[in-house]
């Protein structure tokens, strides 16, 4: 195995957690951005009204984009798990 293929993993798995980590984040901070926009501009200060949409919005972009996310993971690990044999070195 050469040092290539190494940093050629590592950056394919590091690619697969951004894109699989992504749309809830991104959902996230959407709400949170929307949240804080009308909390400024109507003076409410709770703080319950900041977490509970957020939270509600990453669970809702967990169920839509479930199916991709998991897709994303499992060719991942596809991928590892079919390099296995050029991945153990003869001792």
């Amino acid at each position: 195995m050469t040092e290539q293929r190494v940093i050629d993993m590592v950056a394919s798995g590091l690619f697969t957690i951004i894109l699989s980590a992504a749309p809830p984040l991104l959902m996230g901070l959407a709400v949170g951005l929307i949240v804080a926009i009308f909390q400024t501009v109507t003076s409410i200060q709770e703080q319950t009204l900041a977490f509970v949409p957020k939270i509600v919005a990453v669970l809702v972009a967990l169920v839509i984009f479930g199916p991709f996310i998991i897709g994303n993971i499992t060719q991942y690990f596809r991928e590892i798990v079919i390099s296995l044999p050029e991945l153990i070195v003869p001792f």
